[in-house]
């Protein structure tokens, strides 16, 4: 199986295209102006994200609660609460944590997220 899916990766840079199975995980972090749970989530986490294996799985991307969703993002509903983290796959919302429990819970559920939407951690 290995082989095939290597195999797969390689035809499909031939041909400039990902097959379907190939998703890419992505954070989005819904916040706004005023919030503080987003400043404590920006202090607390948001300078080691990016270094993280969580955060290698699945990259930050930083959205605004009443600006327009990105193309290509599909959202199960409109996030309500500041922070919302929004796990998508290839831009569709496959999970979700409202709001922020503070650094030793985020990291947890965060992986549990990852790891349910069948991605990979590696530290």
């Amino acid at each position: 199986m290995q082989f095939l899916r290597a195999a797969a990766f390689l035809l499909a840079g031939l041909s400039g295209a990902l097959p379907a199975w190939a998703g890419d995980l992505t954070l989005l972090m819904v916040e706004q102006p005023g919030c503080n749970h987003c400043a404590a989530w920006h202090a607390e986490v948001g300078p080691e994200y990016p270094v993280t294996a969580e955060g290698r799985a699945a990259p930050l991307q930083r959205q605004d609660l009443r600006a327009d969703l990105p193309d290509g993002v599909t959202l199960v509903s409109p996030p309500v609460f500041t922070p919302t983290f929004v796990l998508l796959d290839d831009g569709q919302e496959v999970a979700r944590l409202e709001g922020y429990p503070g650094e030793d819970f985020f990291w947890g559920l965060l992986s549990g997220m990852i790891r349910d939407a069948g991605g990979q951690i590696e530290g």
